[in-house]
């Protein structure tokens, strides 16, 4: 990758992390990534085009944890722990701005790219969750069930902990998953 496409990907998913993508313009894109308007239509051929590559990306990364997460010989329910602690951790230092992909796509107004990425990255993260359930059910229909319980706790928790800006609703879902575990939620 060109160090100026690498520029103009880094300054987008800073700004569009911290304002969102619907308040990020192509001309500040430009300038702040200190290139050239024909260097970035050279890249990239509109502002969708671009979001669409920064959220694969950033869902290539998340996959490598949840991956490297699922190959660790931890317990499952101590994966289950680890994984609602990392979004706390996330959620913290970004002065809870959520998940990158459910905010960008609740401003695509028409089914696009973006829409598509962010469709098959909560695919894959729901398929994570039923992986790790199979590690606790192995009934294949009863761990799908608990996975798809896990993941809408998760994904339910990373919404409101945004909304009330309070870490509450991520520990508390860390509580009921551990408790569909058959877990006690000290953890």
């Amino acid at each position: 990758m060109s160090e100026a496409k690498q520029r103009i990907l880094d300054t987008a998913g800073q700004l569009f992390a911290e304002r969102g993508y619907e308040l990020v313009g192509i001309n500040e894109l430009i300038e702040k990534s200190g290139v050239a308007k024909a260097t970035f239509y050279q890249h990239f051929r509109s502002k969708e085009k671009l979001c669409a590559e920064w959220l694969r990306h950033a869902a290539t990364e998340s996959e490598k944890s949840a991956r490297a997460l699922l190959d660790s010989d931890l317990p499952a329910t101590e994966k289950v722990v680890q994984k609602f602690n990392r979004v706390r951790d996330y959620l913290l230092s970004s002065e809870f701005r959520g998940c990158a992909f459910s905010n960008t796509a609740t401003v695509m107004t028409e089914d696009n790219e973006v829409r598509e990425v962010v469709r098959d990255y909560k695919a894959g993260v729901r398929l994570f969750w039923q992986a790790l359930a199979l590690e606790l059910r192995r009934d294949p229909s009863a761990a799908r069930a608990l996975g798809d319980a896990f993941f809408l706790l998760f994904s339910g928790a990373v919404t409101e902990a945004q909304n009330a800006k309070a870490i509450w609703p991520v520990e508390s879902a860390k509580a009921a998953a551990l408790a569909l575990c058959g877990e006690p939620s000290s953890s």
